[in-house]
């Protein structure tokens, strides 16, 4: 703990930088899309290899990068999101229930983004990973188009959703939620 300013290092380098690192890879792959192809595949690629490495680190990671530390139960979730409108929520020094139930929904959107398009990928362009086990035909095309941009924008909106919950927590609790990843310190009293 550092005595000046009474906070702890919760968010390990890891956490931090593939936090900020999906950031900047799904909006670079949201707003390029076909008219940048290159760089939307590249965009997603990296968003792939940042899933992937934050499944390792969630079961061998720090403290508080480890599933077991913050994924709850639906009814500690939900309580949770109760107790939070009504600005009496319980502070965590990790990931709040209702964080921990974004993170595994972001990782499971982005994940099927990515999957879909690694799929569209193979059979428009003829490149990527899969492209030697899909076939080429306009009706899966349209189909695995459509799952594409439909996972693309419910994910989207889960990072709305995510950002709305970040500053209403950050604002009952009294701290600033954003400075703390990037920092990866938190204040160390609790409520």
């Amino acid at each position: 703990m550092n005595i000046e300013d009474n906070s702890v290092k919760v968010w390990d380098p890891v956490i931090r930088i593939g936090h900020w690192t999906l950031v900047i890879a799904f909006f670079t792959a949201y707003f390029t899309e076909d008219e940048f192809l290159a760089a939307h595949v590249w965009a997603g690629y990296a968003i792939g290899v940042v899933i992937l490495f934050r499944l390792v680190w969630g079961f061998t990671g720090s403290e508080h990068a480890r599933f077991n530390n913050f994924v709850r139960s639906p009814a500690v979730t939900f309580t949770y999101l109760a107790d939070l409108v009504r600005q009496r929520s319980k502070r965590y020094l990790g990931h709040n229930p209702a964080g921990a139930a974004m993170i595994l929904a972001l990782l499971i959107f982005l994940a099927g983004t990515v999957f879909s398009g690694v799929v569209l990928y193979g059979m428009e362009e003829g490149a990527g990973p899969l492209a030697t086990w899909v076939t080429q035909s306009a009706e899966r095309e349209e189909l695995w188009e459509e799952i594409h941009e439909i996972l693309a924008n419910l994910t989207l909106l889960l990072v709305g959703l995510h950002i709305a919950g970040m500053l209403f927590s950050s604002y009952v609790h009294s701290e600033n939620l954003v400075k703390a990843m990037m920092t990866g310190r938190k204040r160390a009293n609790r409520d």
